[in-house]
C-alpha cells in the first residue's frame, strides 16, 4: 500500500523502498536480488534531488493562505510609498522650476541694470525711492506747516485785499468771499467758511464787504455772495450769486463740496497715508 508521502511525491508504486524486517532475512548470496531491490530507492533519492529549488518571491502568490496574503498586502503598501516619494520629489523638482522661470519682466530690467549700470540700479531700489518720498513728503509738511491759518480773516479795506492776494506764497489757495450784510445767503456762508478754515488750516480763508472793495451797486445786489479763489496771484475761480447753486439754506458740507467738485481745493480724505501717520504723530504727542 502507498504511503502518504507517496502520494504527495506522485512517485510509482514499484519505486517503493521497503525497510521491513523481510529484507534482513534474505540471503547475502543473492546479490542480484539486493541490487534489483536497491535501483529504485537510487531512483527515488535521484527523483528528489532533481526536484526544483523554491523561486524567490516577484511580488505575486499563489499562495492564498494568511501568511500569502499578508506578505502581498506589505508588499503592496511598500511600492505605493515608494510612489508617494517618487511623486513628491516630482513635485518639489517641478516647482523649483517653476520658481525659477516665473519671473516678471521688471525683475530681468533690474537684473540687466545691475549688469549695465550698478549706481544706477541702487537709486532705483525700492527701498532708496521710498526713503525719497519719506524725505520729500516731510520738507513739504515742514513747509505746509509754517503757511497754516485755521481762521476766517476779516479784509477791512481795499489794499488789504490786494495785500491777501499778492503777498501770500505760490502755493496757498485763497478763498475771498464778498458780501452784503443785507443780501440773503451772505451770513450763512460766513458761518460755512469759519468752520471750513478750521478744517483746511492750509487754505487761506478770507471775507471783505462789497462796499469796502469798490464794487458797483449792482454787483452788491445781484452778485453776492460771491466768492472769488486766487492762487499764485491768479484768479482760478470766480462764482458769482452761489446761492443759485447751493439755494439759501445750506451747510459748510455744502460749501465744501462744492468748491471739491470745481476744483478750487482737495478732499481732505484723500490724504497719503504718510501725511496722515505724521499728523496723527504730531496729535499724540501734542
Amino acid at each position: 500500500m502507498a504511503t502518504l508521502e507517496d502520494k504527495i511525491l506522485g512517485e510509482k508504486l514499484q519505486y517503493y523502498c521497503s525497510s521491513s524486517s523481510e529484507d534482513e532475512g534474505q540471503d547475502s548470496a543473492d546479490s542480484e536480488d539486493e541490487q534489483k531491490s536497491q535501483k529504485p530507492c537510487d531512483a527515488t533519492a535521484s527523483r528528489s534531488e532533481q526536484l526544483p529549488e523554491c523561486a524567490k518571491w516577484d511580488g505575486t502568490s499563489s499562495n492564498t493562505g494568511p501568511k500569502g496574503v499578508l506578505g502581498d498586502w506589505q508588499r503592496f503598501k511598500q511600492i505605493e510609498a515608494e510612489k508617494k516619494v517618487e511623486q513628491e520629489k516630482e513635485r518639489i523638482e517641478l516647482l523649483k522650476k517653476l520658481s525659477l522661470t516665473c519671473r516678471s519682466a521688471l525683475d530681468e530690467e533690474k537684473d540687466n541694470l545691475e549688469e549695465t549700470d550698478p549706481e544706477l540700479a541702487d537709486l532705483m531700489n525700492d527701498e532708496f525711492l521710498l526713503n525719497y518720498q519719506k524725505q520729500k513728503m516731510m520738507e513739504m509738511l515742514t513747509r505746509a506747516e509754517k503757511l497754516r491759518f485755521g481762521r476766517l480773516f476779516n479784509l477791512v479795506t481795499a489794499d488789504q485785499f490786494l495785500e491777501a492776494i499778492d503777498n501770500e506764497h505760490e502755493s496757498v489757495t485763497i478763498v475771498i468771499h464778498i458780501y452784503e450784510p443785507d443780501i440773503e445767503g451772505c451770513e450763512t456762508m460766513n458761518g460755512c467758511l469759519l468752520s471750513l478754515a478750521i478744517e483746511y488750516p492750509s487754505v487761506k480763508f478770507c471775507k471783505i464787504q462789497g462796499s469796502a472793495a469798490g464794487l458797483s451797486r449792482h454787483f452788491k445786489k445781484e452778485g453776492v455772495p460771491a466768492l472769488l479763489v486766487y492762487k499764485n496771484k491768479q484768479v482760478i475761480g470766480n462764482f458769482v450769486r452761489v446761492t443759485d447753486h447751493l439755494g439759501v439754506d445750506f451747510y459748510s458740507s455744502d460749501v465744501e463740496h462744492f468748491l471739491i467738485e470745481h476744483g478750487m481745493i482737495s478732499d481732505r480724505n484723500c490724504i497719503p497715508s504718510i501725511v496722515s501717520t505724521k499728523r496723527n504723530a504730531d496729535s499724540d504727542s501734542d
